[in-house]
């Protein structure tokens, strides 16, 4: 219960601070952008129960000549980077906090076609609300492993504390502004989670 009433009351006081921020990032997004400034998807949340997500957009629709997307890395304009290495395309999450959907702080809210891939240990993320970082974003990032990713968010489970929030939310900062694992090498953000090898946990 002191979890949810610390992020009620956290996220509703910054999203109000950064209220002019995201106004002005708004336009922008939609200057540089286009429309939707938003974007928007399902994803799983606490016991993988499915609701959607908020954040700004930061890549453009580019297709190719039969339509398809352009694979992320190259639809991710430089704004878009610019957004993400300053973690400024999370601020729209602080709604899904505020709403119970999202915490601060827990497990990063993955694809729903994850939740069959997942071993049972790994599912175990999802006895948590999910939240805006975490555990793993402060030890990597997207720069180590889905299996080390996985096991960082199951300790995460089993060792939450107020303390330990604060202390992650501390590490946020300090990370954002050092820019560090924006990225998997040679990706926009992280590979495709096919699984892990049989036996693996």
């Amino acid at each position: 219960m002191y979890k949810r009433i610390f992020d009620f009351i956290s996220s509703t006081f910054v999203f109000f601070a950064f209220l002019p921020i995201i106004v002005m990032l708004i336009m922008l997004v939609r200057i540089r952008l286009g429309s939707p400034v938003f974007f928007r998807q399902v994803r799983p949340g606490l016991d993988g129960q499915p609701f959607q997500i908020y954040k700004f957009r930061t890549m453009t629709s580019d297709r190719d000549g039969l339509g398809r997307l352009l694979p992320d890395l190259k639809r991710l304009t430089k704004f878009g980077q610019f957004l993400r290495s300053f973690s400024l395309d999370e601020l729209p999450g602080l709604i899904n906090v505020i709403k119970g959907e999202m915490s601060l702080v827990g497990p990063r809210p993955l694809l729903m076609e994850y939740l069959d891939r997942y071993t049972p240990e790994q599912a175990r993320r999802h006895e948590m609300r999910p939240g805006i970082t975490g555990w793993a974003q402060v030890n990597g990032r997207n720069a180590i492993s889905w299996e080390e990713k996985f096991k960082l968010d199951v300790w995460y489970v089993d060792n939450q504390s107020l303390w330990l929030d604060m202390k992650i939310l501390w590490m946020t900062l300090a990370k954002v502004f050092k820019r560090d694992g924006i990225s998997h090498a040679g990706e926009a953000t992280m590979t495709e989670f096919m699984g892990s090898p049989k036996g693996g946990e």
